[in-house]
């Protein structure tokens, strides 16, 4: 299954159309904190309205912990940065890739980009800074998905109900 990392999400709105964006797409979701946000399940329903039912979500309480982690799980870590030079749509995703998505304030740290194994950039025209985060995971998710194809949904997956 792939992955979406949120690297401590200043903007809950942003965290809310992710998580939708997530359960939808059958991804899960590592939240690194701390956030910008109070990130209890209370917070985080008020963002991601009744699709949180519908998305794995882990919370990691440090850049540390989410860190020992992937190294647990040996996953990939592909970091979406404006720094990267290779463009997300000629990176050859795996099953089990992790995307990370950095602040939308700051990005992320120079010691992130030093962890991550891979990254990538959603090239835009020259003069503009950035995408919504929450735009920019949805492509780079969309090319990532039609690489390796979609999470296999179950019957509970799809309606909500348990499969027998």
């Amino acid at each position: 299954m792939l992955r979406l990392a949120l690297y401590q999400p200043d903007i809950p709105q942003n965290a809310g159309t992710l998580l939708r964006m997530a359960a939808c797409l059958g991804v899960a979701v590592e939240i690194i904190e701390p956030a910008g946000f109070d990130v209890s399940d209370r917070h985080l329903r008020r963002a991601g309205l009744d699709y949180l039912d519908h998305v794995a979500i882990t919370r990691h309480r440090s850049w540390a912990a989410f860190c020992e982690w992937r190294e647990r799980e040996t996953i990939r870590l592909v970091l979406a940065t404006t720094a990267a030079a290779l463009p997300y749509t000629d990176f050859a995703f795996s099953d089990g890739d992790c995307v990370l998505m950095g602040r939308e304030s700051a990005g992320v740290p120079d010691h992130v980009h030093a962890a991550a194994d891979a990254r990538v950039v959603v090239p835009i025209r020259a003069g503009l800074r950035s995408l919504n985060v929450a735009v920019a995971a949805a492509m780079i998710l969309g090319e990532a998905i039609r690489q390796v194809g979609p999470h296999e949904l179950t019957a509970s997956d799809r309606d909500g109900t348990s499969a027998p």
